[in-house]
């Protein structure tokens, strides 16, 4: 009977002992795989990365490019009258330059280095600078901490270098002639380029600008204390060359001066507005 109890107590001491060693198996499983979890978890943030590296370049796309010329010689045609007054650029060439080289603004260069002329650091360059993709992969260009020093870098660029000497030699409001004289002093490669430059003149009215640096464009009289826009003929104007000019049709111009037709002289006054009791 006593051997009997003993056994019956053996196979409960057992019994005991395995079930405890189950549940802590068990425990010890459900931890590891609770580690596994936090393990992926805690080294992925990717936002964080992505915070860290350079901005990205965004072009406004949406914007016609009709609108973005318009907005970028509001905002720069000040500043390359005060060029053409300091340094003899015409207004027309530097802006038309910008224009095209920049994209209108919205060019990745000229939006991460205020560099609107694709001036590369050549020798001698000490500025900042970024590396950009153009006739070779990673070039240096000149970066500029505003877009009016890139303008004075581009007349500097020109004034000082020997091989665009001969455009100086040139009539202020000849755009054609310098248009050309670019090409062949090399500034660029592109064959084009010249007619590019003269398309955009011609088609957003920039030789105006070198006109008003030149005194050309419009004066201003008061009769009966209104202001009143007037313009004096120059060798070579049509009525409808001056009509375009100043977004007027011909018909008008000419009813504004009483003309019964086409013909015009040099120095000859033209009004621009109604005149009062004319």
């Amino acid at each position: 009977m006593i051997g009997r109890i003993t056994t019956l107590l053996l196979i409960c001491i057992l019994c005991f002992g395995s079930c405890k060693s189950k549940k802590t198996a068990t425990s010890h499983r459900k931890k590891t795989k609770t580690e596994r979890v936090v393990r992926v978890k805690q080294p992925i943030k990717e936002k964080d990365t992505k915070a860290e590296e350079p901005d990205v370049v965004v072009v406004p796309v949406n914007i016609p490019y009709s609108e973005r010329v318009a907005n970028y010689i509001n905002e720069f045609s000040g500043i390359a009258k005060e060029e053409m007054l300091q340094y003899g650029i015409p207004a027309s060439i530097t802006l038309a330059q910008g224009i095209l080289e920049s994209g209108a603004g919205a060019g990745e260069l000229t939006l991460k280095a205020n560099n609107h002329f694709g001036i590369k650091c050549h020798t001698g360059w000490e500025g900042d600078r970024v590396y950009h993709d153009d006739d070779e992969r990673q070039e240096c260009f000149r970066k500029y901490s505003d877009p009016k020093y890139s303008y004075r870098d581009h007349s500097l660029f020109l004034t000082q270098r020997s091989r665009y000497q001969d455009l100086f030699k040139l009539r202020k409001d000849d755009y054609k002639g310098w248009a050309k004289g670019l090409r062949k002093a090399g500034y660029a490669t592109d064959p084009k380029y010249p007619d590019k430059l003269i398309g955009i003149i011609e088609r957003y009215n920039l030789e105006a600008y070198d006109e008003e640096v030149l005194g050309k464009k419009v004066s201003s009289t008061d009769p009966d204390d209104s202001k009143i826009g007037t313009y004096s003929v120059q060798a070579g104007d049509t009525l409808y060359s001056i009509s375009k000019r100043f977004n007027l049709t011909v018909e008008t111009l000419k009813e504004y001066n009483g003309l019964r037709n086409n013909d015009i002289s040099i120095g000859q006054v033209l009004y621009l507005h109604p005149v009062k009791n004319q």
